[in-house]
């Protein structure tokens, strides 16, 4: 691998090494082709810490207490993935989300007029408040209990999230009445109104934790987009297996537009909708 002046060089072994403690803490499996994103993002981490190599850095993370190691995780966690998102994205599923999905959960009332929403792994925020605001837009829920649950393993993203506030990037997908609608400008941003900020709530959440994951209740649809992208078939299939039982009967699972359950379970039923296809756990059985 080539390295630059003043880097140190990751071994393929210590690479494995540090593969491993990532992929026992979230699921996150890096092929050894990526091994060169793991040191460009991990480096500026040795002079934090003050380490000679990357094998020291591997030593400290087994040697340290368990409250560096789990802060030091999330530090690593927050600097190898991707959080790239943006409010309505990949609206051709959104469509069907508001227009058919939310309508036969509304003459459904699979849970009372209780609604139950969950953004499994949802970054800074941006997909959980487009969920909401789809929701307000249908007119149907004004009378209901609804909750939109975002969860991310990153607590630099759920502070964004939490804050609600967004700057030009976000809004690449928007349409001009929803912002105007939704936002309010503050500081330069722009800001989630009070109305639709309130249905939301953020937890940070590993979802491979099988403990953390019980805090999550009984939900009417998943959304899991660009997620099981950075798991491995062993890792996805737990995430799945617990998406499932998350769901209740009849509920939804959205995916990323490049994502699918082929060869991970065969617990779903493929829907075609009029706008997209989608995943729906069985009502019987």
């Amino acid at each position: 691998m080539a390295t630059a002046v003043g880097e140190r060089r990751l071994s393929p072994e210590v690479f494995r090494l540090l593969r491993e403690v990532i992929y026992d803490y979230c699921g996150i499996f890096f092929p050894d082709d990526n091994a060169y994103i793991v040191h460009r993002r991990l480096q500026p981490r040795l002079d934090a810490l003050s380490l000679v190599d990357f094998g020291e850095y591997y030593r400290y993370l087994r040697s340290c207490d368990p409250a560096q190691r789990k802060a030091e995780l999330e530090e690593i966690v927050d600097r190898v993935t991707t959080n790239e998102t943006y409010f309505f994205r990949e609206n051709y599923q959104l469509d069907a989300f508001r227009n058919e999905i939310l309508p036969e959960i509304y003459q459904a009332r699979p849970r009372g007029r209780r609604l139950s929403v969950w953004s499994a792994g949802c970054a800074s925020g941006e997909e959980a408040y487009t969920i909401a605001i789809l929701i307000q837009e249908t007119g149907l829920f004004a009378d209901w209990e609804v909750r939109v649950f975002g969860n991310d393993i990153s607590r630099r993203c759920l502070q964004v999230a939490r804050k609600g506030q967004y700057g030009r990037n976000s809004f690449r997908s928007t349409d001009e009445r929803l912002l105007r609608r939704y936002f309010r400008e503050l500081d330069g941003k722009q800001q989630i109104r009070d109305e639709v900020r309130s249905l939301c709530s953020f937890g940070q959440i590993n979802l491979m934790d099988e403990h953390m994951m019980r805090l999550v209740g009984d939900v009417d649809v998943v959304f899991c987009r660009n997620v099981l992208i950075y798991f491995d078939q062993t890792s996805r299939k737990k995430v799945i297996a617990t998406l499932h039982g998350k769901l209740v009967k009849g509920g939804y699972l959205l995916l990323g537009h490049s994502e699918s359950l082929i060869n991970l379970t065969t617990a779903f039923d493929l829907v075609h909708l009029k706008n997209d296809m989608v995943y729906r756990k069985p009502l019987h059985g």
